[in-house]
C-alpha cells in the first residue's frame, strides 16, 4: 500500500525535466500540479523561467495540463496567460481529474508523466491512476492549511520509506 506513495522519480524542480528525456521515453504529454510545482503557492502568476519552461515544452510538442485542488479563480488566472488547460477543484489524489486531463491531452497514460510536490496527491493520484509520476522538492517551504497537514503526514511516510532504503535522495 504505500508503494503508490513512491514516486517512480525526485528531481528538485520541474527545470530538471527536459524534453529531450521526455521524448526518448515516449512521454508527449505532462499533467503538473500548480502551487509549490511550479511557482509558490502565493505567487499569482508565471515567472519568466515557468514561461521559457512551458514554452521549451510546447516547442517540443510536449503538452502540459495543470490539475490543481485550487479554487477555479486561483488555476484559471495562472493558466490562461499560458494558453494551458487545466482542472480545478480537482480532488487529488481521486482519479477523476487525472482521467479528465488525459482525455483532453488525447494521448494515453503511458505516454504522460504526472509531476507534483506532494506524495499526498500528485504522487499517490498519479500513482493510483496508473502514471509514472515525478516528485519535486517544494518550491517554498510554507504551504497553505490543509497542505501543512498533509505535510506531516508526508514526512512520516518518507522517514519510514528512506529507513526501509526505498528512496535515496536527500531530504530537503
Amino acid at each position: 500500500m504505500l508503494k503508490r506513495f513512491l514516486p517512480n522519480e525526485h528531481v528538485r524542480s520541474v527545470f530538471e525535466i527536459h524534453p529531450d528525456d521526455l521524448k526518448a521515453r515516449g512521454i508527449k504529454g505532462i499533467i503538473t500540479d500548480l502551487d509549490n510545482t511550479l511557482v509558490a503557492w502565493d505567487v499569482a502568476m508565471a515567472t519568466p523561467e515557468i514561461i521559457a519552461w512551458f514554452q521549451l515544452m510546447e516547442k517540443h510538442e510536449i503538452k502540459i495540463t495543470i490539475i490543481s485542488n485550487n479554487k477555479e479563480e486561483r488555476v484559471k488566472l495562472f493558466s490562461e496567460p499560458l494558453n494551458t488547460p487545466f482542472v480545478y477543484g480537482a480532488r487529488k489524489p481521486l482519479s477523476q481529474a487525472f482521467k479528465k486531463a488525459t482525455k483532453q491531452m488525447e494521448l494515453d497514460k503511458k505516454e504522460i508523466v504526472v509531476v507534483g510536490d506532494q506524495i499526498m496527491t500528485d504522487v499517490l493520484g498519479g500513482n493510483s491512476a496508473g502514471f509514472y509520476t515525478i516528485l519535486v522538492v517544494p518550491i517554498v517551504q510554507t504551504d497553505g492549511k490543509l497542505t501543512r497537514i498533509n505535510r506531516k503526514i508526508e514526512r512520516r511516510i518518507l522517514s519510514w520509506m528512506r529507513r526501509k532504503g526505498m528512496i535515496t535522495w536527500e531530504e530537503e
